[in-house]
């Protein structure tokens, strides 16, 4: 039996979940025509065991040998192995055989390239996905790896929940991080972990996020949250390609005129209900703007649409601490507290807005709602 359609009518982590319940086997294939990519992950009775996908598809042999767990030597035997004397077992499984590496380190990183290519297409919200059943034996397996779906669910929302609080800084994978200028009089000591250091020794100036990542042999997402934090530190710089040419010196006019067009396309998105266009607007005059609180302002709204109650409180949030008497902010994250079935704070930020409102005619125009909304929530709060 086959099953199809568009990402818009069924989410990606509602396709795994019917998967996972049904304990299916066969190949899960989701295409993307905004990326320019497809993903295929393989299900053997509800569990994952393979996956791979077009545009990263980290061969096994050159992400052991990128991360030091062989040398060049031992992948060239074993490919001669493959090729020349017919051995038709996986790379993986003759490293093993070999005595260059273990088992439980191949499986290690077999399971990170599945994982990978799982967060990558969980990350869609568009596209089309189609799932067709095979026998057990005709589902290509890896090793002795089984990753059960409530996992990559439960590690999917959480990466996709700290993505939502570095996307600012950084929007996308191709932002090239460099090193900051030194600061005057010296400064201290680095002090930084290990793999804080690996990161930035390889930073030059030229290579982006996905170019680190591949480098090091790691995820995207664990690149981008080291540079955030060292970024933060102001170790290093942040710089979008694509934009990087109108934040040059003296073009302050020029960036507020594109970040106040690309504020109205979202909000001209955001009343259509075109939820995708509205948040890629605004994400991209948040990583031109970081501290402009109505931009966090919308954001919180826009996820609060998408039904994304936690990283509305976070942007929504975010917009406070810039500019805590901005009375929409409170408004709105005392929507999302209800959401997320937190009343009493949901109450707490209506006083605060009830404190507000008044300054702005079209904010006490919605007091009528909030004072009905704020009565279920003090009701629910003390159920």
């Amino acid at each position: 039996m086959a099953i199809e359609g568009p990402l818009r009518e069924l989410g990606i982590h509602d396709v795994f979940q019917l998967l996972d319940l049904s304990r299916k086997t066969g190949a899960l294939r989701v295409t993307s025509e905004l990326r320019h990519n497809e993903g295929t992950v393989y299900f053997d009775n509800g569990v994952v065991v393979s996956a791979e996908i077009r545009s990263n598809p980290h061969p096994l042999g050159a992400l052991l040998l990128r991360t030091g767990k062989i040398g060049e030597a031992d992948l060239e035997r074993a490919r001669d192995m493959q090729q020349r004397q017919g051995d038709k077992r996986r790379l993986g499984e003759i490293l093993v055989s070999l005595g260059v590496i273990t088992q439980r380190e191949v499986e290690r990183q077999v399971r990170f390239q599945i994982e990978e290519v799982v967060f990558e297409v969980m990350s869609w919200n568009e596209g089309y996905f189609s799932f067709a059943e095979q026998t057990e034996s005709k589902v290509p397996t890896e090793l002795t790896v089984r990753i059960p779906v409530e996992a990559l669910l439960m590690e999917g929302a959480r990466r996709i929940d700290e993505w939502s609080r570095i996307e600012n800084r950084i929007p996308h994978v191709g932002v090239v991080p460099s090193l900051a200028p030194p600061p005057e009089g010296g400064g201290g000591e680095l002090d930084l972990l290990p793999p804080e250091w690996e990161v930035l020794a390889l930073i030059d100036g030229e290579r982006s996020v996905r170019g680190l990542a591949t480098e090091l042999g790691r995820s995207d997402f664990e690149v981008a949250k080291t540079l955030f934090g060292l970024e933060s530190a102001g170790v290093i710089v942040l710089v979008d390609p694509g934009h990087s040419r109108r934040a040059r010196p003296g073009a302050g006019g020029d960036l507020a005129e594109l970040v106040a067009e690309l504020m109205a396309k979202a909000e001209t998105a955001l009343h259509a209900k075109d939820l995708d266009a509205a948040r890629a607007a605004a994400e991209q005059a948040g990583s031109m703007q970081p501290h402009d609180a109505t931009i966090h302002l919308v954001l919180g709204r826009i996820h609060l649409a998408q039904g994304h109650a936690s990283a509305a409180a976070e942007e929504l949030r975010r917009a406070l601490r810039l500019d805590p008497l901005l009375a929409a902010a409170h408004r709105h994250l005392g929507f999302a507290h209800v959401s997320m079935g937190r009343f009493g704070e949901a109450v707490e930020s209506w006083d605060q807005w009830d404190r507000l409102a008044s300054r702005s005619p079209e904010e006490d125009a919605q007091r009528g709602a909030v004072d009905r909304a704020r009565q279920a929530a003090k009701v629910f709060a003390h159920g």
